[in-house]
């Protein structure tokens, strides 16, 4: 009787534990890579991010503001290139 009463309370404690386990926020697939090649879609998300941070997260966000700075600046290796005259005021 008391090896059942073990087993039983050793289910109940697996069960709670893989059932807590699984009630985490459930990670985004999208990556700034993939949200720079889908600019809609960043639209979207920079205009939810805006209204309400809270409720989509610091990391979707992030990702989103890394992926409009990456689609402004570019890969960053273009030279400067001073114009060959300086400019008349």
């Amino acid at each position: 009787m008391r090896k059942l009463q073990n087993l039983t309370a050793a289910l109940a404690v697996t069960s709670a534990a893989l059932l807590l386990s699984s009630c985490g926020k459930p990670q985004s697939a999208e990556t700034v890579e993939s949200l720079m090649a889908d600019p809609g879609r960043l639209k979207h998300l920079r205009e939810q991010c805006k209204t309400d941070r809270a409720k989509l997260g610091d990391e979707l966000c992030d990702r989103m503001a890394e992926a409009t700075k990456r689609r402004f600046f570019g890969d960053g290796k273009v030279p400067y290139n001073p114009p060959k005259e300086s400019p008349k005021f």
